[in-house]
């Protein structure tokens, strides 16, 4: 079999999420276990080189984990025919003048969710992209997790009957600096509006694809917004003032009538089965959807309950739930990638576009609108 080797240009990968998720594994990753396996009978080897801004910070994460090429001249690798992708995982503000000049150099470009803050922008990337005939995509990675992989096998085996409701809870204590021997948790942007940071843009995009893709298109919006803690401590130490939300309390409607309730938030300590757990109920089924686990529970094994409020519920209503087996599950955005590199090589399906990421975006701009009228809004 021959290898094919395809450059990938990966710009702002220095941070948590681009070195851990995209770089260590899903590129790395791909090319520790012999790259991608294409139709044809070849092998894809991804071959990428690190691109920003700062030097040492590059050079200190090529060495610490092989990689032998980076550069902070952009430019010139745009103009390199070699690399045939770019990735972009830098700041969200950034990223639609990064995906436009790579557009514009003829790359096909795959990028980190939100796209963009603006949903004018995050559509107006999309059609440039369109326009130049390039292949693009938006990470989406929940929908290959373990969890998720297993309800959606549930789903399309009939399991639930007709979905009626969804109740999520995401979100865990992210340590605001102030209290002793428990440093900040996240990067000081995210918690400032003016630097592409709050949990609607980040989390509201999530929701949309997975919502779409779970339990039908979402087609309207009820949200309420909240900044609970209104100073966090930065990297430098000293106190700032906290212009995003962190936290947000919405429902949604979906086109096929189920109703999806998600609650996001940086202030909450976890006393359930995961980070994300979303309740589905059925007519003839229930599931507990988690990241990596999935439980569920048949109309024949529901059970049925008296209430008497002078005892303890004689039920343990843990029992008649079982543990659903998605089968093998890779990681979510190694999977995605793989994708993605087959689409760019073989011109297969692939989905998850930057129009796809902008309805992340739009449904995040919808929800703000929805926060400070008060009332539903359509989407």
């Amino acid at each position: 079999m021959s290898i094919k080797t395809i450059g990938i240009i990966m710009n702002g990968v220095t941070g948590r999420m681009g070195t851990n998720q995209h770089l260590v594994r899903s590129i790395l990753a791909i090319r520790e276990q012999g790259g991608v396996q294409l139709e044809s009978g070849e092998t894809l080897m991804p071959d990428p080189i690190l691109c920003g801004r700062n030097e040492d910070k590059l050079r200190s994460l090529a060495e610490q984990y092989g990689v032998e090429k980076f550069t902070t001249d952009l430019e010139a690798v745009l103009a390199d025919d070699y690399y045939q992708v770019f990735f972009d995982a830098s700041g969200t503000p950034y990223r639609v003048a990064f995906l436009e000049r790579a557009i514009a150099a003829g790359k096909h470009v795959y990028c980190e969710k939100p796209t963009a803050v603006d949903p004018a922008e995050a559509f107006r990337i999309a059609e440039v992209a369109e326009a130049a005939g390039v292949k693009n995509g938006t990470v989406q990675d929940k929908l290959w997790l373990p969890g998720i992989r297993a309800f959606l096998k549930l789903r399309d085996e009939g399991f639930f009957g007709r979905i009626l409701s969804v109740r999520g809870e995401f979100g865990y204590w992210v340590f605001s600096g102030h209290d002793e021997d428990q440093p900040a948790q996240r990067p000081s942007w995210n918690y400032r509006q003016e630097d592409g940071g709050g949990i609607i843009i980040d989390m509201h995009c999530h929701w949309r694809y997975v919502i779409d893709n779970l339990f039908g298109e979402v087609t309207e919006v009820f949200t309420h917004a909240q900044t609970h803690l209104p100073e966090r401590i930065g990297e430098d130490g000293e106190p700032y003032r906290c212009t995003a939300d962190d936290s947000a309390y919405a429902l949604f409607k979906t086109k096929e009538g189920v109703i999806c309730q998600f609650n996001s938030s940086w202030d909450v300590r976890v006393r359930r089965d995961d980070l994300l757990t979303m309740q589905v109920d059925g007519t003839k089924g229930s599931a507990i959807v988690g990241l990596r686990k999935c439980w569920a529970q048949s109309l024949v094994e529901t059970p049925r309950p008296v209430w008497n409020p002078d005892v303890d519920s004689p039920i343990d209503f843990y029992d008649g739930w079982e543990v659903v087996d998605p089968g093998p599950c890779d990681n979510a955005f190694k999977i995605q990638w793989e994708l993605f590199l087959k689409h760019v090589a073989c011109d297969g399906a692939f989905p998850w576009t930057l129009r796809e990421g902008a309805k992340g975006v739009e449904l995040a701009a919808k929800s703000w609108e929805s926060h400070h009228s008060g009332s539903w809004v359509k989407v």
